[in-house]
């Protein structure tokens, strides 16, 4: 952000007021136009980062603003079109899964199968947002040793997988998380703030929350997918061609409030 605003030669204000405008908008954007989703398969998770400083290190922090510490990023994808079909920044409790889980419903048609990891948080709010009316299934891993010993940046070893259905019939072969979990190693590719043992993290939630609507936007509407050659929105059906970033800020500016005179400059006039 401040190379942006030394090549641009503007304040680092306006730069952040620019993304956190963009990231408002995003926002309602997504919650708009992705709706009435005709998707068959579904795969959820939850990724981690944190705003300010780390939650271990929180008591000893300095004047933390509201919202610091571990921050969790719920997303839901469509296993065949890849659209990012629901999203949620908070923490990762039985509460919040439940109002992830009831977003998410509320943008689908009809029954689909829907496949997560093994949070248990997820067997309750799947209850409460579909009753019976879903296919769930929970892909649970079975973690083991590290094979560097202690190292303390070493990922265990995963020594397999343990299908569970929870509800309505599943189809075994489809009870995975292979997609989200490669769409959660994008989001740390493509957004510095996910970066591990990195000072790029988010200072502020809000602006936390801005950069991923951003970014989920853009990944839906305007990236076409190696795979699919395609937009994930075009494949959903959702639109009938590629987007542009320029159509996105256009948009923008189209509801965005008109800028007035300021007061100060009037009082000078008259003066």
């Amino acid at each position: 952000m401040r190379s942006i605003s030394r090549i641009c030669d503007v304040s680092i204000n306006t730069v952040t007021k620019l993304l956190t405008d963009a990231g408002k908008f995003c926002f309602e954007f997504h919650d708009e136009r992705v709706r009435g989703l005709t998707c068959m398969r579904v795969q959820c998770d939850e990724i981690w980062s944190f705003c300010y400083t780390k939650h271990a290190n929180l008591r000893h922090a300095k004047a933390a603003p509201r919202g610091a510490g571990d921050v969790w990023t719920w997303t839901s994808i469509d296993a065949d079109t890849k659209l990012i079909c629901s999203w949620m920044v908070g923490e990762r409790d039985a509460a919040w899964a439940e109002v992830f889980m009831k977003d998410l419903a509320d943008r689908l048609t009809h029954r689909v199968q829907l496949t997560s990891d093994g949070h248990h948080a997820y067997v309750t709010a799947v209850d409460s947002a579909f009753g019976n009316d879903i296919d769930f299934a929970q892909l649970v891993k079975i973690y083991g040793p590290s094979p560097e010993g202690t190292k303390r940046y070493s990922p265990p070893e995963c020594l397999g997988c343990r299908r569970k259905r929870r509800k309505g019939d599943p189809d075994p072969e489809h009870i995975s998380t292979s997609f989200v979990e490669r769409q959660n190693l994008t989001m740390r590719m493509s957004m510095r703030r996910f970066t591990r043992l990195a000072n790029a993290h988010s200072k502020k939630l809000a602006n936390h929350r801005h950069a991923i609507s951003l970014y989920f936007v853009l990944y839906n509407w305007t990236r076409i997918h190696k795979s699919l050659r395609v937009t994930p929105a075009m494949a959903a059906g959702l639109t009938d061609r590629v987007w542009d970033i320029e159509e996105i800020v256009e948009m923008m500016d189209a509801v965005a409030p008109k800028l007035g005179r300021p007061r100060t400059y009037k009082k000078r006039l008259t003066a």
